[in-house]
C-alpha cells in the first residue's frame, strides 16, 4: 500500500501523474561515504546492497535528494537495513528528505542535519484511508509505529507529523522542531526555509 508519496511544489496537487514519473533511489560511493538522490520503491534495497557490497567500508549515507517513497513497506524495510547495517546519515548544507525520506534520515545511528538542510513532513493518505481520521489505536499507524520503535525514534515523532501538513500539502521543519524531537546526534543551528526548500 502506498501512503507517503511527496513530491515538491507543483506535484502536490498532482501525486498519481508524478508517480508515474519518479526517479528510483540511486546511489554514488564518493569517497567514504555513499551519497543518494531519488525516490523510494521497491527496488531501493537491492540497490543499496550492491553499492554496500562493493564499498564495505563504508557506513555513512548522505542524503542528497530523497523526496520520499512510492511504496511504504518498501521504504520501511530498507530504512530498517540502513539501521541494522549501523550507518550514519546526513542531509547536507542544500540537500533534502521529506516524507519518506525523512523516516530515512532517522535510521542513521548518528544523524546530521547539516546548515540549510530542508526537512519535510506531512500525514498520509492511501487507498481511501486519511491518517488522521484513524484513531491512534487503528492497526494502520503500526507501520510506523513499530518501525520508529526498532530504530529507537520516540512515537511523538509519528503523531506530529500527522498534524504537521495533510497528505497533499508539506511542513519544512525548523531547527527548534528538529530538536525538539531530536531528530540528530548533534543540535541542528538552522534548516533551509520554506521559501527556499519549496523551490528544491
Amino acid at each position: 500500500m502506498t501512503h507517503k508519496f511527496l513530491s515538491i511544489a507543483a506535484c502536490l496537487t498532482l501525486l498519481t501523474s508524478c508517480a508515474e514519473q519518479y526517479t528510483p533511489v540511486n546511489f554514488v560511493a564518493q569517497g567514504d561515504r555513499i551519497v543518494a538522490t531519488g525516490t523510494i520503491d521497491d527496488t531501493t534495497l537491492a540497490a543499496f546492497q550492491e553499492v554496500t557490497a562493493d564499498n564495505p567500508e563504508i557506513h555513512t549515507l548522505v542524503l542528497q535528494y530523497i523526496e520520499g517513497s512510492v511504496d511504504d513497506d518498501a521504504n520501511v524495510v530498507f530504512s530498517r537495513e540502513v539501521h541494522r547495517a549501523g550507518f550514519d546519515t546526513i542531509v547536507p548544507s542544500g540537500g533534502m528528505v521529506a516524507s519518506g525520506g525523512t523516516d530515512l534520515f532517522l535510521a542513521g545511528v548518528q544523524r546530521t542535519l547539516q546548515p540549510g538542510a530542508c526537512v519535510g513532513v506531512h500525514s498520509w493518505a492511501g487507498s481511501g484511508i486519511v491518517a488522521t481520521d484513524l484513531p491512534e489505536d487503528d492497526p494502520e499507524h503500526d507501520r510506523y509505529l513499530d518501525y520508529f520503535q526498532d530504530i529507537g525514534v520516540d512515537e511523538g515523532f509519528y503523531w506530529y507529523t500527522l498534524e504537521a501538513a495533510p497528505a497533499d500539502s508539506i511542513h519544512w521543519m525548523t531547527a527548534a522542531e528538529a530538536n525538539q524531537f531530536r531528530m540528530t546526534t548533534r543540535t541542528t543551528p538552522r534548516l533551509g526555509s520554506s521559501t527556499v526548500c519549496d523551490e528544491r
